[in-house]
């Protein structure tokens, strides 16, 4: 359940480690990467030729911008965002797992994957293993999702949150902006 488990001492030189590791590898993205960024978040079906005209630039130079994004994985997918409300599915809860210590979240991640509601999962500190992110036709519904999660018997407790709004919904335009400068 701890994500360090031993010498405070041992664990901080970890930490700054792996922190440093992780700043090392980030790309470095300009203004001029920002901008095309800014401007396919804004507008994700506007062509590149279109894109170059916007920025100022030529359009094999976006062309080349966006493959290095998309290589080094700041662009991580090109996919559409999709609003589960939208497909029948207006109620969001996160559930915090606490998982049998020696079976692997392996097992327990895959049998979460087969559940077409568990829209995402994110190992966590502190008291929980797991954070599961779900969405459910109705409340009632919620109590057969949640069910189906605790079914798998890896799964020693859970604690269910059910979101009443969404005030800040995922956003990436300020990290942007603080790492372009």
């Amino acid at each position: 359940m701890c994500f360090y488990t031993g010498h405070h001492a041992q664990s901080d030189k970890f930490a700054r480690y792996f922190t440093e590791q992780i700043v090392q590898s980030a790309m470095t993205i300009d203004r001029l990467d920002a901008s095309l960024l800014e401007l396919f978040t804004a507008e994700p079906r506007i062509g590149v030729l279109e894109a170059a005209r916007r920025v100022g630039a030529a359009r094999g130079t976006v062309q080349a911008r966006l493959d290095r994004m998309q290589r080094t994985g700041v662009i991580a997918d090109l996919a559409p965002t999709i609003d589960p409300a939208a497909l029948g599915y207006p109620v969001t809860a996160f559930l915090s797992l606490e998982i049998a210590q020696g079976r692997g979240r392996g097992d327990v991640t895959a049998h979460l994957t087969a559940i077409p509601e568990v829209i995402e999962v994110h190992t966590i500190t502190g008291s929980a293993d797991l954070l599961v992110r779900l969405v459910s036709r109705s409340n009632a519904d919620l109590q057969r999702v949640i069910d189906d999660v605790v079914r798998d018997p890896a799964v020693l407790r859970t604690s269910t949150v059910i979101a009443l709004d969404n005030p800040v919904p995922r956003r990436t335009a300020p990290l942007i902006a603080a790492v372009a400068g």
